[in-house]
């Protein structure tokens, strides 16, 4: 959803009247997956992908049905299918992608909460009454912000949201033999955090930006940590270490690389962010600097569990050399982190609603 924000704003800005197109559930080597999205607009613009480019074209004749009818419609394509050949999905996959007219007004308090970090849930009727497909509401951990299905099942739907925000993963859900919704869990943009602007920082901010992670450097050395030397970090904190990371939200979706070397900016750093919920936390050294730095963080009263989250020597085994073949390193490691810990689930069915 993220990589169409921008595109989408300009088009509605300038009149133009918009189709959504979302992968709601995906079997086999489909190419994405379930909560990609795809935008076309009556006059031919498009932007994002539904499908590496196999499915796009009829995907984009169905927006098309679905602008001048003003009616949903939810797709199937597959190897089994006719239909495959047609669109050229030969790979051993199929993909069910729903397709209707974008909602103004829902898309820009979505848009909002994105720009903002809030964490949402975007909730669509894929299935069901025909007065009810293609309803949305858009949901926060605080409850609703837009949207309704204005009928009984809003309440039920509310909770259901707010439990899929905590899991962090979006579902295909059937709530009764004649509704089913899609659950688009939207996690705040990841985040890495580099304590340390050393060489290796500098790589580093530079390639997790190009992976679209947001960037933040940490270093109280003004020789060290400053604009000259990260022109494009997103967020330059030259304080000590406590105080910088007061100036921080951790979450689940921030990774952690202390670079410094040294412990009186290493320790600290990894103190706090092995106690936060941070997916990811590195430190820069050989084993026998990890082996020393072990030490005299168990002595500071770090305990084995905690340690364990720590990934040191930092970054895959690659053989790297160069302060940019360490980046590389790094960013790896932190890539495989953050596919395994947020892993999108997506469920055919659900427990059946009487038992919430």
């Amino acid at each position: 959803m993220r990589d169409i924000l921008t595109d989408v704003e300009k088009w509605l800005a300038s009149g133009e009247t918009i189709a959504l197109a979302t992968v709601i559930q995906t079997w086999g080597s489909s190419p994405r997956k379930a909560g990609s999205c795809m935008a076309l607009t009556a006059s031919g613009k498009i932007v994002g992908s539904v499908s590496g480019g196999c499915v796009e074209n009829a995907v984009v004749e169905a927006g098309l049905e679905s602008l001048r009818s003003n009616q949903p419609q939810l797709l199937h394509f597959g190897v089994a299918d006719e239909t495959a050949w047609e669109v050229g999905l030969a790979c051993g996959g199929s993909i069910e992608i729903f397709v209707q007219p974008l909602d103004p007004e829902l898309f820009r308090t979505l848009r909002s909460s994105l720009v903002d970090e809030m964490p949402v849930v975007h909730i669509t009727v894929i299935r069901g009454v025909d007065d009810l497909v293609g309803h949305e509401l858009l949901i926060s951990e605080s409850g609703l912000i837009a949207g309704s299905l204005g009928n009984e099942w809003n309440d039920p739907v509310l909770k259901i949201g707010i439990d899929a925000l905590y899991q962090g993963t979006s579902s295909r859900i059937q709530l009764s033999d004649a509704l089913e919704v899609f659950l688009n869990v939207l996690l705040p943009s990841p985040t890495i955090i580099a304590v340390g602007g050393v060489h290796i920082a500098v790589a580093l901010v530079s390639l997790a930006k190009t992976l679209g992670y947001r960037t933040i450097l940490i270093d109280p050395r003004k020789a060290w940590g400053n604009a000259e030397r990260f022109p494009n970090v997103d967020v330059l904190i030259q304080s000590w270490i406590d105080d910088a990371f007061r100036q921080i939200k951790i979450t689940g979706s921030t990774a952690i690389a202390s670079l410094t070397h040294d412990p009186k900016l290493d320790d600290p750093a990894l103190k706090i962010a092995l106690n936060s919920p941070a997916f990811y936390v590195g430190a820069l050294g050989s084993k026998t600097t990890n082996e020393k730095r072990r030490a005299r963080l168990m002595n500071d009263g770090m305990t084995e569990d905690q340690l364990a989250r720590l990934h040191a020597p930092i970054g895959l085994d690659i053989g790297a050399s160069t302060p940019e073949e360490i980046a590389l390193a790094i960013m790896s490691e932190v890539v495989k982190s953050y596919r395994k810990e947020n892993q999108v689930s997506v469920k055919k069915e659900a427990e059946p609603v009487s038992s919430l």
